[in-house]
């Protein structure tokens, strides 16, 4: 097997381990993905390696920027404040470590839910928990659909090289 194979199976390693980190956030995605790529374009050096780097970190510089933007202000429009999700990303922190796995979900749950209950009562807390839910799934969705995108860009540029 050559250097270059065994380059390009490594790299593919760490960008699925990149993708998956996306959905399981204990793993930086797009970081994963974008700093395999650049480490594949260092390694091929070619002037085809170095665009399909620019592309894919264009890629996920969009992602980035649009996972903040498209589900803030939908939870602006449905009323949910910023420190609603704050006080869920802190429990779900917190959560992280006392539950394994699922931690980080039950305790984003919990804390948006409680923070909502305590900001407007029972009967608004349940319909507010579901927009930060909708809203951590967009973002989410957004981020992975970013990574899929820049590791294709990759896959097209190993088969240019």
């Amino acid at each position: 097997m050559s250097t270059l194979a065994v380059v390009e199976t490594l790299v593919a390693l760490v960008v699925l381990l990149g993708l998956v980190g996306v959905v399981v956030p204990v793993l930086p995605g797009s970081l994963a993905v974008g700093g395999a790529i650049l480490v594949w374009a260092a390694y091929v050096g070619t002037t085809t390696a170095w665009v399909v780097l620019a592309v894919a970190v264009v890629l996920l510089a969009a992602g980035q920027v649009a996972m903040y933007l498209v589900p803030g202000r939908r939870l602006r429009a449905a009323g949910v404040p910023g420190r609603t999700l704050v006080l869920g990303a802190a429990l779900g922190v917190v959560g992280f470590f006392v539950i394994p796995v699922v931690g980080l979900f039950v305790g984003f749950l919990g804390g948006v839910y409680l923070s909502e209950l305590a900001r407007v009562g029972s009967s608004r807390a349940w319909p507010s928990t579901v927009h930060a839910l909708e809203a951590a799934g967009l973002s989410m969705l957004i981020e992975l659909t970013a990574c899929l995108l820049a590791a294709s860009t990759w896959v097209a540029g190993v088969v240019l090289t």
